[in-house]
């Protein structure tokens, strides 16, 4: 089956130093465009991680040992900030779909994105988690998708090229397979989720209860920004920040990703607006008391 496509679909997938969205770099990526006439394009890097200074970072041996990819191999590539236009053009506005991508690589690219000062928005960009409707429908990795779904063994796994075509092959047989099939969620309620569009599938596949990419901070049934860990958990934003602001400067300084700062950031600056208006409104009511 072919996608149904009104805008371009980019599936990609990471190899990295580490599993760290806030600290950790990409060592290669892959990219795998797919038109809406069909037309297919591939770009595949190899990346230099570095600090923030510019320095080369190591790429620790476990790391290694999952993806082959050694220091000697990226010592002469460029760096991800060097590569970052060249990747954010190649992308465009194509929706982005990829295997554990939601919780992982897209948080990943976007954190490295905004570590090399390039603009890369999700506004407007749908995202297609090819592992949550396997997970949710069958529930087995990669490797094993790959089998079930296309009937062949995966060669050259954890590999970005290898991971990154297999996860488009797995898409298109997911849509044969689970045509007409129905999908009873934990409230019982039944529907139809996998289909042949874009759209449907990133609703189906993201989580809808995250306020940042990769779920430190979740959203209660108003809406409202809450801690997804620590002694806070469940409590909003708002009210600890309010009750206890050192905690926004421990976590603008603590290692959480950039991505996650926004949110917080976002929040804070909410919270400082609110408090302005609220000391002009006293001042306004003040000077009609002083005037009457």
């Amino acid at each position: 089956m072919q996608l149904n496509l009104t805008k371009p679909v980019v599936f990609f997938d990471l190899e990295t130093t580490g599993v760290q969205v806030g600290s950790d770099r990409i060592v290669q990526i892959c990219l795998f465009k797919v038109m809406p006439d069909g037309t297919e394009l591939e770009a595949t890097y190899l990346v230099r991680p570095t600090d923030d200074s510019g320095k080369t970072i190591h790429i620790p041996d476990e790391s290694t040992a999952i993806h082959h990819i050694t220091d000697a191999m990226v010592a002469g590539e460029r760096s991800f900030k060097e590569l970052a236009p060249e990747i954010s053009a190649f992308i465009g506005d194509a929706d982005l779909a990829g295997y554990n991508s939601n919780k992982f690589d897209v948080p990943l690219l976007v954190e490295e994105f905004l570590r090399s000062g390039v603009e890369f928005s999700l506004d407007n960009r749908r995202l297609v988690d090819v592992q949550n409707i396997f997970h949710r429908m069958e529930q087995r990795t990669l490797v094993a998708a790959y089998k079930f779904y296309c009937g062949k063994e995966l060669d050259g796994a954890h590999s970005a090229d290898a991971d990154t075509k297999a996860t488009y092959e797995v898409l298109k047989a997911q849509l044969d397979r689970y045509k007409d099939v129905p999908f009873v969620d934990r409230d019982g309620k039944t529907s139809y989720p996998v289909v042949n569009d874009i759209d449907a599938l990133s609703r189906f596949t993201c989580n809808a209860q995250w306020a940042d990419l990769v779920g430190h901070i979740g959203l209660d049934k108003n809406g409202h920004e809450i801690f997804n860990f620590g002694k806070y958990k469940g409590k909003t934003l708002e009210q600890v920040f309010q009750k206890e602001p050192s905690y926004y400067d421990w976590m603008m300084k603590a290692e959480f990703p950039l991505s996650t700062k926004q949110v917080v950031m976002r929040v804070q600056r909410r919270l400082v607006e609110e408090r302005r208006k609220r000391d002009q409104e006293k001042l306004q009511a003040l000077k009609l008391k002083f005037e009457g």
